[in-house]
């Protein structure tokens, strides 16, 4: 891959990969390490990537399996999620309200009580948009396991948050 092609196909997937890194590892530091190193890796594949079906999924596997090994160096299971983390929309911070920014903490601290599993598969369909099969790629989860994994995910996330008083209760 020379580096043209890897211009247009790996670098406009950074931010994505960065906020995969950011949201698994939990340190802004770590995370724009573990880009680095990311983007690296990319690049000493070269023509291995011609050959993948899909660069995006190959990128975040290989993201993720880098936040997963740092993490096991680290000797934790789980990182602590900070609510000064930016969302992942374009809208500008100062514009928020300071409830939203409440209620952004508090979601982010029910996320942070997810197992790592869950986290990733809520991160990669809710928040980056991926498909279910994109998401079986790059976890290299099988689809029965990204389905359960997203639907405890969201079921924890709404108990969670309904215990804060943020979702509207279910109808009795």
């Amino acid at each position: 891959m020379n580096p043209t092609e890897f211009k247009n196909a790996v670098l406009p997937l950074q931010d994505k990969l960065y906020r995969l890194a950011l949201r698994l590892l939990g340190s802004r530091e770590e995370a724009e390490d573990l880009l680095q190193e990311a983007l690296l890796k990319l690049w000493q594949q070269g023509t291995r990537l011609k050959e993948v079906d899909s660069i995006e999924a190959w990128s975040v596997r290989l993201t993720k399996n880098l936040c997963i090994d740092r993490i096991r160096l680290r000797g934790k299971r789980h990182t602590e999620w900070k609510p000064e983390f930016d969302q992942a929309d374009d809208s500008p911070i100062a514009d928020r309200s300071l409830e939203s920014k409440e209620v952004m903490s508090q979601v982010l601290q029910c996320l942070q009580k997810l197992p790592l599993a869950q986290k990733q598969v809520v991160q990669l369909r809710d928040v980056e948009g991926m498909s279910y099969q994109e998401i079986c790629d790059s976890l290299e989860m099988p689809m029965p396991q990204v389905k359960i994994n997203l639907f405890r995910g969201r079921q924890s996330l709404k108990e969670c948050l309904q215990k804060m008083n943020l979702a509207p209760l279910k109808k009795q």
